[in-house]
């Protein structure tokens, strides 16, 4: 949701900004939880050292270490973040929320730095002045202060000790499961209700969720080494039935899912955003019919920039913009804003906004250490799964788009694109979850490369997190950097569209590809693949022993002959002749890109010119207008583009 954005082919009426709400969240519900806490953890060179601290915490506090080692994959996929706090401020691999410490740990945070983007100038935070009292936070922000008190550790070793944190998850458990009056059993079946009660959440439906999905990794078991290098392993228990009837004794809130369009297996509310007028002007969505009237053809991943109560409060606003669906880290209840059939305003490009849906995670482009936790990861998933299927949504990286992926639609605006999720979201690891992994599809001899380095040692080093200039944190990452030739020593590779000259900033997209998007190989050289992009040669490092790419093959377009070059589109409209009397034509701009003769890009989808026009608070005047030119989108740089049909030749790459 980063910075804003406006498409200015909208009537006057809609040239307030409908880029996305994942900037201009009021500073005090801001949570930026920038940088490592101080690491000092007590973890030692063995490998073992954190199976041994699940089995001793299982001891200690009447566990099972099933129980617990499934709990804590769910929380943070056993990693330690190197002591550094969670989107919501949870520590450890049992992610233990501070809040409040995460919050004072963090002196300054300001997006006046990053004006280079278009985006809205915020003012700087200082966090330090708005901290709240432990007693003002929700409880799932505060269970760190809880687990001090039962194990009679202190809150520093909870936060960076993995031992410690162990227990502290370990205690909670064990007081959930006794507050519930249930025996501290050593039968993983017996501890529904208290691994329900563990996830924070104040409602049966979401806590359900999460303790299913905490029964799916007993059932299915896991194993992984852990970002700090460590083996972890959890034996399947495929047949183990829970005993559920203990949700009853939670005393939970019911959740309703009345008027939500979710898969059966997450929790959603539906919290509407307004459909309102105000003035001459009304807010912050159209009404529509889709799929009936227009297709649906993408899923937009967006992150909030903002913590949950207040994002929620933003779309609730009619002035404001909108977007389909949050979801929350700390246990992944998702809440629904605008219908399907409606359009959200989100993307920054109404053509996309009319043929997409929206989803915001609560989370922060610019905060490398502030992660997301695997139940956030896995309710997106399954969300996603649930409307690819319902729509027909292909699962690609051309279909299921970041915002930082999606085009600018005229020249003025390509500077000021949003340039969310960001680099430290895990594609590899989403696409895995949505049961489509990233893979290799073909031999070398293919023709195309998909961007797949393995996220966790891949460290690009990325400036501006929390000032101009300066190293963010190390941290794993989903992209690949790009260079004019092949070594480092070349100069990035340059946007001409943003107008700037290329850095390593952690919202400069100009010389990045990610993990799952697809390019046409234009050489190689030893280490070094080339691929063609923004209409030049990229290069990016690609080893034989640690590939950052595996070979694929698609169909790919490059110009007809005689042509020199093409011209390319942010957004696929019809032609001037396909519009009815009332609807004024869109004026079908090129770009200041071109795609050379010679070059190839990949193709994602074959549409055709589409318009929706809805520029008023009622409906009877709205009109889906479909034109007879064709367009492909294309992945063309780091966002997808369109090229016209008739400019261009269809093949398949590697011949």
């Amino acid at each position: 949701m980063r910075g804003s954005s406006t498409d200015p082919t909208r009537s006057p009426g809609h040239r307030r900004a409908r880029g996305s709400a994942c900037a201009l969240a009021t500073a005090a519900l801001l949570l930026p939880l920038l940088g490592a806490a101080p690491s000092g953890s007590a973890t030692d060179s063995s490998a073992a050292t954190l199976q041994r601290a699940f089995a001793s915490a299982s001891a200690e506090y009447h566990v099972p270490q099933s129980v617990l080692l499934a709990v804590s994959y769910l929380q943070s996929r056993w990693d330690t973040h190197d002591g550094a706090p969670s989107v919501t401020g949870g520590y450890g691999p049992m992610h233990l929320t501070d809040a409040r410490t995460a919050l004072a740990a963090t002196e300054h945070f300001s997006e006046g730095t990053e004006d280079a983007r278009g985006d809205s100038a915020r003012p700087a935070l200082h966090p330090t002045a708005q901290i709240p009292a432990d007693s003002q936070l929700p409880a799932r922000l505060r269970t760190l202060t809880k687990a001090a008190k039962l194990t009679g550790l202190a809150a520093s070793d909870l936060r960076t000790d993995e031992a410690a944190n162990v227990a502290g998850g370990a205690a909670l458990l064990a007081d959930a499961q006794q507050a519930l009056g249930e025996p501290l059993s050593a039968d993983p079946a017996d501890w529904y209700g208290a691994i329900a009660r563990f996830s924070g959440a104040d409602d049966t439906a979401t806590a359900a969720a999460y303790a299913n999905d905490v029964y799916d990794v007993i059932h299915t078991g896991e194993e992984r080494t852990t970002d700090a290098g460590q083996q972890v392993a959890l034996a399947a228990q495929p047949e183990l039935a829970p005993d559920t009837a203990q949700l009853a004794e939670t005393g939970l809130r019911t959740l309703s899912a009345a008027g939500t369009e979710c898969p059966k297996k997450v929790s959603c509310e539906w919290i509407p955003a307004p459909y309102s007028q105000f003035g001459s002007k009304y807010g912050n969505h159209d009404l529509g019919d889709r799929p009936a009237m227009q297709s649906i053809k993408y899923i937009v991943v967006h992150d909030t920039e903002g913590q949950w109560e207040g994002v929620l409060n933003m779309v609730q606003d009619p002035t404001y913009v909108s977007w389909n669906y949050t979801i929350r880290s700390t246990d992944g209840l998702i809440a629904q804003h605008v219908k399907a059939k409606d359009v959200a305003w989100h993307a920054g490009n109404w053509y996309i906004n009319a043929k997409s849906i929206g989803i915001e995670h609560e989370g922060f482009l610019a905060a490398p250490d502030a992660w997301y936790t695997e139940a956030m990861y896995r309710s997106s998933a399954r969300l996603v799964s649930y409307l690819t299927k319902k729509y027909g949504i292909p699962l690609d990286r051309q279909h299921i788009l970041g915002h930082d992926t999606v085009p600018g639609p005229t020249t003025s605006t390509v500077p000021g694109m949003h340039t969310d999720p960001g680099p430290y979201w895990d594609w590899a690891h989403y696409f895995d979850l949505l049961g489509h992994p990233v893979k290799q599809t073909a031999r070398k001899s293919g023709g195309l490369v998909t961007i797949r380095p393995d996220y966790t040692t891949n460290r690009p080093v990325y400036t501006g997190c929390v000032t101009a200039g300066q190293p963010c944190a190390a941290h794993g990452s989903s992209e690949v950097r790009l260079y004019s030739g092949p070594g480092e020593t070349y100069p990035l590779i340059k946007d001409i569209g943003l107008g700037t000259t290329p850095t390593t900033g952690v919202n400069d997209l100009s010389s990045r590809v990610s993990t799952g998007q697809q390019y046409a190989v234009a050489d190689r050289s030893g280490d070094w693949t080339a691929i063609w992009y923004l209409g030049q040669e990229a290069w990016f490092k690609n080893p034989k022993k640690h590939p950052t790419a595996v070979s694929a093959t698609g169909l790919v377009v490059t110009p007809k002959a005689g042509a020199d070059s093409i011209p390319v589109y942010g957004r696929a409209y019809p032609e001037a002749s396909a519009y009815p009397a009332g609807v004024p034509a869109q004026a079908v701009s090129p770009l200041p890109y071109t795609l050379p003769k010679g070059q190839k890009y990949v193709v994602g989808d074959k549409v055709p010119g589409e318009y929706y026009y809805a520029v008023t608070f009622t409906t009877d005047s709205h009109k889906v207008v479909v034109g007879k030119d064709l367009y492909y989108e294309i992945q063309y740089g780091h966002r997808v583009e369109f090229v016209r049909a008739a400019d261009v030749t269809v093949a398949r790459s590697g011949r």
